[in-house]
């Protein structure tokens, strides 16, 4: 993957139609990252958000929790708007995807690192989504790319310890890539 920015801002833009979605009433709903209902999850995603977009400004991805606290619960919307422009302004220049960064997993260069968010916001999306109860279509092509990556760099042997994913599941028969996706990722499906 070269130049991942164009995925990581339509998988941003499926987040962010589904974050419009969400109400405070449902933000302490369970979702299928059992670790997290849906307040954390969004919590999680911002934070994450303002990682990557830290690094792509050249600083440690490793110095800041992939949380935000205190953002109310009808600004979570705002909160996302806010990081994604930070992502969009900090990865802004083409020549940092070719930069070695340092991420939780490793150092990689740029692009790497990029598409580890892509993979990151498209598993949380699917997330949101379940818990929602899937009030909107999702980018089928989205899932369809980042899947073999994510059997790539994340095989089914090498679940557990400081991996944070799950053992994969089966994906039911007719399962969408969406579904194929989660599954790999440990969701039940």
């Amino acid at each position: 993957m070269n130049d991942p920015r164009p995925l990581y801002e339509r998988a941003a833009e499926q987040f962010a139609s589904l974050l419009k979605l969400v109400t405070p009433q449902r933000l302490g709903d369970p979702t299928p990252c059992t670790e997290y209902d849906v307040r954390a999850l969004l919590s999680h995603v911002v934070g994450g958000t303002h990682r990557i977009a830290l690094i792509g400004e050249g600083g440690d991805g490793l110095s800041v929790p992939a949380r935000v606290d205190g953002v109310a619960d009808d600004a979570w919307t705002t909160a996302y708007e806010a990081a994604r422009a930070r992502f969009t302004s900090a990865w802004a220049d083409g020549a940092k995807l070719s930069q070695e960064v340092t991420v939780p997993w490793g150092s990689v260069p740029g692009a790497g690192a990029v598409g580890g968010y892509v993979m990151e916001t498209l598993t949380h999306t699917w997330d949101l989504s379940k818990a929602l109860g899937h009030p909107l279509p999702l980018d089928e092509e989205l899932a369809r790319i980042i899947l073999p990556i994510a059997r790539e760099v994340l095989p089914a042997d090498s679940r557990g310890g400081d991996v944070p994913f799950g053992e994969v599941r089966e994906a039911p028969e007719g399962a969408d890539e969406y579904g194929r996706l989660a599954a790999w990722l440990g969701r039940t499906v």
